[in-house]
């Protein structure tokens, strides 16, 4: 069995990481699971939520990435994650994403009576209330 796993997390965007992973933790929609070398090989959906990349054993994850939704697929000797959105959490500050959160709400009571505009608010603050409570799980980030 091998020590590494090739690992691949892509987004519509780009390519955001290749590498040689001891372990990645994904969130699964049925929980997160984690990934290691000689890991049987499946598919699966994602939720939103933080995915870890664990380069070297025992120590604290050497990369974070908020994911909202996409998929997982390992193979025998690899294993790819195709995410519909992908942010390295080291991007992100809880003030910057304190403000977009008021930005999209007022952006919602603006909308009014118009369906669609006020659909793709909510899906946005939907999705920046994810990232926020993956930022307020994170103990190691700096305030």
């Amino acid at each position: 069995m091998a020590d590494k796993i090739n690992f691949e997390l892509v987004s519509p965007e780009r390519l955001l990481a290749t590498v040689e992973a001891e372990m990645v933790v994904v969130p699964g929609t049925e929980g997160n699971f984690a990934v290691m070398p000689g890991h049987m090989p499946l598919v699966s959906t994602l939720r939103p939520g933080a995915l870890e990349i664990y380069e070297n054993d025992g120590a604290a994850p050497s990369a974070r990435y908020f994911v909202a939704g996409g998929f997982a697929e390992v193979a025998l000797d690899s294993f790819t994650v195709l995410a519909e959105t992908a942010i390295p959490l080291a991007d992100l500050s809880r003030d910057h994403l304190d403000q977009e959160i008021r930005n999209a709400r007022e952006d919602l009571e603006d909308a009014g009576d118009d369906e669609e505009k006020r659909t793709a608010i909510e899906e946005k603050l939907s999705q920046l209330e994810d990232i926020k409570g993956v930022l307020g799980s994170d103990t190691t980030m700096i305030p």
